[in-house]
C-alpha cells in the first residue's frame, strides 16, 4: 500500500531531492521567476509556499526553520523582509505555474514557476534575454537605460 507517499521522487535520492528543492527555492526567491521541468515545478510549489507562510508569521524560530530548509541566509532575509510583507494579506496561492512547451533535447515538459504579483525588476541578468515591445533583443545596458528614440534596431532573434 502506498499510504503517506505524496511527493514525486524525481528519480533522485532523498538527500539529493531535498538539496535540489532547497536550491530551486532559493533561486525562485532570488529571481521571483524560474524555468524548470513541470514535475519539478509541481514539487517546488508546496515547498516554497510553506516557506512564504513561515515568513508571513515572522519570528526567530520561523526564520531558523526557513534557514534550515532553504540553506541560503541571504534569500531567507529577502523572504522574510520583502515577500513576507508583500503577501501578509493573502490567504495562500503565492506561486503560479505556467506550462512552457517541451524541451528540445528530450521532449520533457517545461514550466515557468513564478510568484504572483512578482517584482519585474528582480528578474536577474542571468535569467535570459530581454526584449523590447517590437521583439528585438536588448543588451544589458539598453535594458537598464531609459528609452531613446534614435537608437539603432538590432537583429530580431525571437
Amino acid at each position: 500500500m502506498k499510504h503517506g507517499i505524496k511527493q514525486r521522487k524525481l528519480n533522485r535520492t532523498t538527500p539529493h531531492r531535498k538539496s535540489m528543492l532547497a536550491n530551486m527555492a532559493a533561486a525562485l526567491v532570488k529571481h521571483e521567476q524560474i524555468t524548470t521541468t513541470l514535475p519539478k515545478a509541481k514539487e517546488l510549489r508546496p515547498f516554497t509556499e510553506k516557506l512564504v507562510t513561515l515568513a508571513k508569521k515572522g519570528g526567530l524560530s520561523n526564520r531558523r526553520l526557513a534557514i534550515s530548509r532553504m540553506r541560503d541566509k541571504d534569500q531567507v532575509t529577502k523572504l522574510f523582509d520583502v515577500l513576507g510583507e508583500r503577501y501578509k494579506d493573502r490567504e495562500g496561492g503565492y506561486i503560479r505555474i505556467m506550462k512552457a512547451g517541451f524541451r528540445y533535447g528530450d521532449n520533457a515538459p517545461m514550466a515557468v514557476i513564478e510568484f504572483v504579483d512578482r517584482d519585474e525588476a528582480e528578474k536577474g541578468k542571468d535569467s535570459g534575454p530581454v526584449f523590447d515591445e517590437e521583439g528585438f533583443e536588448l543588451s544589458a545596458e539598453e535594458a537598464a537605460a531609459p528609452e531613446a528614440e534614435d537608437k539603432p534596431k538590432k537583429k530580431k532573434t525571437a
